[in-house]
């Protein structure tokens, strides 16, 4: 099993994935977010390359629309 923390809460997860499988699995449209990987924010091109493992840090920001 493996601990990870996603936008401030635990999240666990069997095995190491890929940071697209996460969002996808949360029914995030990765069109319109940003991501930061322990500490740095990604840019889209990076995504496929992260494969998420123990001790992990992710946030995904949505914008919110308002006005």
């Amino acid at each position: 099993m493996i601990t990870l923390t996603v936008n401030g809460k635990p999240a666990e997860l069997q095995n190491p994935v890929p940071l697209l499988q996460l969002l996808h699995d949360r029914g995030v449209n990765t069109q319109f977010i940003a991501v930061a990987y322990n500490g740095t924010v990604l840019r889209k091109e990076e995504f496929p390359a992260i494969i998420l493992s123990q001790g992990d840090v992710v946030e995904i920001v949505k914008p919110v629309g308002g006005g």
